[in-house]
């Protein structure tokens, strides 16, 4: 068995229930646009993107089907109204802070979230303490997920090899991540925005096992 040094959370859609929240957002918001996609599609392609990344694909979209640029602000309005709709009904997935309660390895999370949207999550979910001051964002790093680099960013502010790491994500990018940091990952499966689809993307991409619900986790975390 595996030893284990460490533990690293994604957080959308693994420690906050954010994932379906703003797909519900951004699919509403494109679509007044004239962007239309299924949730589906939308989620294979976008999930677990930087904000950046996500931008930047989703701008080369409306060049290719709309012959023209999304107008000026969309983008800023689009972040307003997550961060309403985060204030007015984000929680933390279902058991989550059981379970990283009865976790007695050194934890952190690592996010393509921004630093501040980060922070602001946790808090609003009473996670952050659970893990301060080892929050840490794709902005504090080069690249990135599904580049490596902030996993192995958490890594080293823990103090622990990246072989000696645990990653849990819900994300095609993520898994590729932390499987090029050289970390075993788990997916997880508890947000809800999952489904039989995305358990079986996790898999392909190198899930080593699927987590069903935190309460899975925690009987495993159990043994650590």
């Amino acid at each position: 068995m595996r030893v284990f040094e460490a533990v690293i959370f994604d957080c959308d859609g693994v420690l906050v229930d954010s994932e379906a929240l703003g797909v519900e957002v951004e699919l509403e918001h494109l679509a007044g646009a004239g962007l239309v996609y299924s949730r589906a599609d939308y989620m294979r392609r976008f999930m677990g993107l930087s904000l950046a990344a996500a931008r930047e694909a989703i701008d080369a979209d409306a060049r290719e089907r709309l012959g023209r640029p999304l107008r000026p602000g969309f983008h800023d309005d689009l972040i307003e109204d997550y961060r309403r709709v985060y204030r007015e009904r984000l929680t933390e997935v279902a058991g989550c802070a059981t379970a990283v309660a009865a976790l007695r390895l050194p934890r952190a999370v690592a996010s393509s979230a921004g630093v501040s949207d980060l922070f602001a999550k946790l808090t609003m979910t009473g996670l952050l303490p659970a893990f301060d001051p080892h929050v840490y964002s794709a902005d504090l790093v080069a690249r990135a997920k599904p580049h490596p680099d902030v996993f192995l960013y958490a890594a080293e502010r823990l103090g622990v090899a990246p072989g000696a790491c645990l990653v849990i994500e819900d994300s095609v990018n993520g898994v590729r991540a932390a499987r090029a940091a050289g970390m075993a990952v788990w997916g997880f499966a508890g947000g809800g925005h999952m489904d039989e689809a995305a358990v079986a993307r996790l898999r392909d991409a190198g899930a080593d096992t699927i987590m069903a619900t935190w309460a899975e986790a925690a009987d495993r975390f159990a043994a650590f």
